[in-house]
C-alpha cells in the first residue's frame, strides 16, 4: 500500500498481520496511520447490550479500525468516490497517482508514485481529468485542487479545527455534500463523532433505529460504530 507517499508491505500470516519495514518507520508512522494503539475493545464494551443489531455488527466488524489518512488525498478519493464503485476508484487514482504525483523509490529499488500534491493538478483545465476516468469529477478534483494551492482552502488550519468547524469548511468545496464532509471528518482528521449517512447506513436506520440512531449514548465515537455497521450490511446479513 501507499499512504501519505510512503510505501508498505504487509503479509497476513496466521497468528497477525507483518509491516516489512524497520521498527523505527513503523513507531514513526505506522502506528498512527493504523491507530494501533487505541483499544477499539473500549468502544465495544459500552455499546448497548439490549441493541442486538449494533452487537452483532460490531462482533462481524471488530478488527476495524479507524486510519489516520492524509487530508488533502482523503478529500480527493471521496470527491472521486461518488457515484462510483471500489474498483473503479482504485483505478482513477491510481491513474492519477502515475500521472501528476512524484515518482520515488524504496530502498530495495521498488519504484512507486506518491499522491499528486494540489499543486500538480491546479494548473489543469476542469475536464483535465476526463482522461483519468474521474467523469463529471474532473471539475471538483481540479477547483479543490486550485484552492489548495492558493490557501483558500488552508489544508493544516483545518487539521486544528473541531468537528462542525471542519466540516463547515469542508462543506465549502465545490462538490463536497454532507455524507463525503463527514467521511474526510471521519477517515482524515480522527474526528470519531462524524457519522456519515450513505444509502446503506440510511437503510439500516430506517430499519433498526426509526427514531434516529442514539447518538448521544456513544458521544465521542460514534464513526467507529458506523463503520461497525456499514461493513456488517456490506458483508454479513444485510441491513
Amino acid at each position: 500500500m501507499i499512504a501519505g507517499g510512503r510505501y508498505l508491505e504487509i503479509i497476513e500470516g496466521e497468528e497477525g498481520c507483518y509491516f516489512l519495514c524497520s521498527q523505527e518507520e513503523c513507531d514513526a508512522h505506522w502506528k498512527a496511520y493504523f491507530d494501533l494503539e487505541t483499544d477499539y475493545g473500549q468502544y465495544i464494551r459500552q455499546i448497548d447490550p439490549g441493541d442486538a443489531y449494533l452487537v452483532r455488527a460490531a462482533a462481524s466488524g471488530s478488527g476495524i479500525r479507524i486510519l489516520r489518512q492524509d487530508l488533502w488525498e482523503t478529500i480527493v478519493s471521496f470527491l472521486i468516490s461518488q457515484q462510483n464503485n471500489i474498483l473503479r476508484i482504485r483505478r482513477c487514482i491510481r491513474t492519477i497517482c502515475e500521472g501528476y504525483g512524484e515518482r520515488l523509490e524504496t530502498p530495495h529499488g521498488v519504484g512507486y508514485h506518491a499522491f499528486p500534491t494540489p499543486q500538480a493538478l491546479a494548473g489543469l483545465e476542469e475536464d483535465g481529468l476526463l482522461a483519468s476516468g474521474l467523469g463529471y469529477r474532473s471539475k471538483y478534483v481540479v477547483r479543490a485542487a486550485r484552492c489548495a494551492a492558493s490557501g483558500e482552502l488552508d489544508l493544516e488550519g483545518i487539521k486544528a479545527l473541531p468537528y462542525r468547524e471542519a466540516k463547515e469548511e469542508l462543506l465549502k468545496l465545490f462538490g463536497v455534500g454532507e455524507k463525503v464532509a463527514d467521511c474526510i471528518c471521519l477517515f482524515a482528521l480522527h474526528h470519531l463523532e462524524a457519522f456519515p449517512v450513505d444509502t446503506h447506513i440510511s437503510q439500516v436506520l430506517q430499519a433498526h433505529y426509526k427514531k434516529g440512531f442514539p447518538k448521544r449514548r456513544y458521544k465521542g465515537y460514534q464513526g467507529v460504530l458506523q463503520q461497525y455497521i456499514f461493513y456488517h450490511t456490506l458483508h454479513a446479513d444485510g441491513p
